[in-house]
């Protein structure tokens, strides 16, 4: 029995499809979840769901499910520049179809999002934990970046990076920024809004060249190349799980 009573792993409105709901936390896409209630093996609050069933956040949802329990497994990942990591268009890679080759990456899924432009870290899991705790906005993580700009940086970027960018509107959380040299910087946020570094940069009068993510709380891209992967373990990966409070 897997019993979880979580938040949104996302700005999601209440009530919820039951097969939306449980493919956010990673049980399976909500194709193969369907298949679970047809089996009678979801239940919400002790009840048994049947498809169509919508969930609040306080209901209590259960998947009961024969044999071994699910061995969680954790990977960091260098994502390459040109591939999207959800929802490929067309003749988009996405990362799911570039890593189908390796046997032991087959059943894990990105956390998060990386825009096409962008490279670097994303955690590769079948963990729906993680996924709740590093997207749900109640929850604040460190996330750390390199940039590199096409301009050079004025006296002012820091400080007003710093402190908080109207982007359309919305203004950024405080971050902490550490300039590299005149075309670069590093940058660490707890907020991931769509585009959002490339849009504070915008804001600032500048545009990125270069954006690479290199760290996810503990865990850092060290030496993986574009394309490369490797297993987080032992004390990594429990420093990484009491992190989110897992």
């Amino acid at each position: 029995m897997d019993k979880r009573k979580e938040g949104s792993p996302e700005k999601a409105e209440y009530p919820m499809r039951i097969n939306r709901y449980l493919a956010l936390r990673g049980y399976s896409t909500r194709r193969g979840v369907d298949e679970l209630i047809e089996k009678k093996q979801v239940f919400i609050n002790n009840r048994v769901a049947v498809l169509g069933d919508k969930v609040n956040k306080e209901d209590v949802v259960e998947v009961r499910t024969q044999g071994t329990p699910k061995k969680y497994l954790y990977f960091a990942y260098n994502k390459p520049v040109g591939i999207v990591t959800h929802s490929p268009q067309e003749d988009e890679v996405d990362i799911k179809k570039r890593t189908e080759r390796f046997s032991d990456l087959r059943d894990v899924f990105p956390v998060g999002r990386l825009d096409k432009d962008s490279h670097g870290l994303i955690i590769l899991t079948n963990d729906g934990r993680v996924t709740d705790r590093l997207l749900n906005p109640d929850y604040e993580h460190d996330k750390e970046y390199i940039v590199r700009t096409t301009r050079k940086l004025r006296e002012s970027f820091k400080k007003n990076m710093e402190a908080g960018v109207d982007i359309e509107g919305y203004v950024t959380k405080k971050c902490v920024v550490r300039v590299m040299n005149d075309f670069a910087f590093s940058i660490i946020l707890q907020e991931g809004k769509k585009h959002q570094i490339r849009r504070m940069v915008v804001a600032l009068h500048n545009d990125v060249a270069d954006l690479e993510r290199v760290r996810v709380l503990n865990i850092r891209l060290t030496s993986l190349k574009p394309g490369e992967y490797r297993k987080i373990e032992e004390k990594e990966l429990r420093s990484f799980l009491e992190g989110l409070g897992l």
